[in-house]
């Protein structure tokens, strides 16, 4: 049994370190060393993993995932990367540490991001769409701009409060607008991530890039 979850552990790796060492952020793994300027036997702490080229492999996982599911928390990073507590908190803080991805903030989440390639604006609209609640609210609201809280809980089949709270997470990431009903502030910022990254979000923002066309308004005027 172990032998398989293994074996299921080093495809998605590989699948996600191939990603990393192709992203122009990135370069490969040596270009990854030297940019760290120190070996894990340089560093004093030995790799959780005690092999040099799974752990290149595993942090260039790391960057192809943060690169293809930006704002991701650490939990679900691990999680999907198969990767122990440990053996994660290790790679990230070296790649912290070398500048090659970020980190933000967001309630109780901590997020990772690639270094450099988002603003402040984006990684908390990136942060907001990855919750579940607020993506749906955000995606609704794309669809049908005059939706009303009432119209969207029951679209999402959740409670009316609910939508109140993740309205509130929206108005103070500086996403949406409550003063007449639900305005969303920045529809193309929102619709250009969600489609860029819709993948990562999951079947709803999927079906919506599918169709994204018939929602972004050009006025030439």
């Amino acid at each position: 049994m172990s032998d398989g979850v293994d074996e299921r552990k080093r495809r998605t790796l590989r699948r996600f370190a191939a990603l990393g060492a192709a992203g122009s952020f990135v370069g490969g793994a040596r270009a990854a060393t030297d940019a760290e300027g120190e070996t894990d036997a340089d560093a004093g702490t030995p790799s959780p993993d005690g092999d040099r080229s799974e752990t290149n492999e595993t942090r260039e996982a790391i960057r192809g995932y943060v690169a293809t599911t930006p704002g991701a928390h650490f939990s679900k990073l691990r999680d999907d990367l198969r990767l122990g507590t440990g053996e994660t908190q290790y790679h990230l803080r070296k790649l912290v540490d070398a500048a090659t991805i970020e980190t933000a903030k967001d309630g109780e989440f901590r997020r990772y991001f690639p270094a450099g390639r988002f603003d402040a604006a984006d990684k908390r609209a990136l942060g907001a769409l990855r919750r579940e609640t607020p993506r749906g609210v955000v995606l609704h609201l794309l669809r049908e701009p005059d939706a009303t809280g009432s119209r969207i809980a029951d679209a999402l089949d959740v409670s009316r409060p609910t939508i109140s709270a993740a309205a509130g997470e929206l108005e103070d990431a500086g996403l949406l607008d409550r003063t007449d009903g639900y305005t969303l502030r920045t529809p193309e910022r929102l619709i250009t991530l969600v489609v860029r990254y819709a993948d990562s979000f999951g079947p709803d923002a999927r079906a919506f890039a599918d169709d994204a066309a018939a929602y972004v308004r050009y006025d030439p005027e």
